[in-house]
């Protein structure tokens, strides 16, 4: 098993990243927290692993419950966060008890919030089983819900106790799914370490073949990645919004398409956007643009969308987060492992590049 730590003081905690759901019982039980605990999932991860883990918790001595929630963002709501508490108010679960999360991003985002603000705060466990949950959302602390069409609009800054990854459950995902996953591990590269995406643009059949080292270097790799950003800047006050390359359009993408696409398929044409953007800017040559739309197609995901509604997707995105007193702020490509942030006001730009997009 390897670990990993996440540095934020008295909020620090490890990461855990294996290849079974042996160890996550004892793992737990370490924390040394109350016997009470509560295992939120969606209905596709509960067929599959919850047995396995409600075993593990009940052998190292846990009083265990389960709450199973419907799957996908259209129902990633304050509703969700409603049908938690009142189980956790059933159950008669206390500060002492833990929230664990088995899922994907969505199952991490709405327990998340649910423990942030239940009783004032909970234990949390993160048990990512997508490969963009082990990659990115289930590290840093981020939680919430969408509310009224706008993405993560209500949420909060909670880090979990700890997070525990077993890298085989991504085997049991659609391969649409670990496509998806792997924009946001390819994001990582573009971010902050070009070798690391070399070994990922030379490396595609292994990872897509599931090798379980590569998985589980992978894993290691990425939560390095983004806990070093989050180590620095815990509640996106300025560094870490370098982890939103790709998100300013993808994110308005994603509400605008009705999250018919999935977030990390949102993410890559965003990113596209981003170093579009850096190309017409005069940052980056256009040989840079190709190399990086190479490395994504050779991961299946999209980079563009034809007949995408341009008005709409430029609309919504001046409801992002990152936009402060109607300035749009960007986070941009130098070159592969290099970004930086900027306003852009330039409206024509912007536009061009996403018709662009839409071809």
């Amino acid at each position: 098993m390897i670990k990993h730590t996440i540095n934020l003081k008295e909020r620090s905690y490890p990461i855990y990243i294996t290849t079974s759901f042996q160890e996550l019982g004892r793992t737990v039980l370490s924390l040394r927290t109350g016997k009470k605990l509560i295992i939120v999932t969606d209905q596709n991860v509960d067929r599959l692993y919850s047995e396995e883990c409600v075993k593990e918790f009940e052998e190292n001595g846990f009083e265990v419950y389960k709450h199973v929630l419907v799957p996908g963002e259209e129902h990633k709501t304050l509703d969700a966060v409603y049908g938690i508490y009142k189980k956790l108010i059933e159950h008669k679960l206390d500060r002492s008890s833990t929230l664990v999360a088995l899922g994907g991003g969505v199952v991490g985002d709405i327990s998340g919030f649910a423990a942030a603000t239940y009783m004032r705060g909970i234990n949390f466990v993160q048990v990512p089983t997508t490969l963009l949950s082990q990659a990115d959302s289930s590290v840093g602390g981020k939680t919430g819900v969408d509310f009224d069409g706008h993405k993560n609009a209500v949420g909060a800054f909670y880090q979990p106790k700890l997070v525990f990854i077993n890298v085989n459950t991504i085997k049991s995902l659609p391969k649409r799914e670990v496509s998806a996953g792997l924009a946001e591990v390819i994001k990582h590269g573009l971010i902050m370490d070009e070798e690391y995406c070399d070994y990922l643009n030379y490396n595609a059949q292994k990872i897509l073949a599931f090798d379980e080292n590569v998985l589980q270097y992978l894993a290691k790799k990425n939560v390095s990645i983004k806990g070093q950003v989050v180590e620095q800047d815990e509640k996106e006050n300025d560094l870490r919004a370098i982890l939103n390359l790709g998100h300013t359009i993808g994110h308005a993408i994603e509400t605008v398409q009705n999250f018919t696409l999935l977030h990390g398929e949102c993410v890559a044409i965003g990113i596209v956007g981003a170093f579009k953007l850096s190309y017409y800017m005069n940052i980056l040559p256009e040989t840079v643009l190709e190399q990086v739309k190479s490395i994504l197609l050779k991961y299946e995901l999209p980079v563009s969308l034809p007949g995408m509604d341009v008005e709409k997707v430029y609309k919504q995105i001046y409801h992002d987060k990152k936009v402060k007193d109607s300035q749009l702020k960007f986070v941009l490509p130098k070159r592969i492992g290099e970004v930086f942030q900027c306003t852009i006001d330039d409206t024509a730009l912007l536009k061009r590049v996403l018709n662009d997009l839409a071809k």
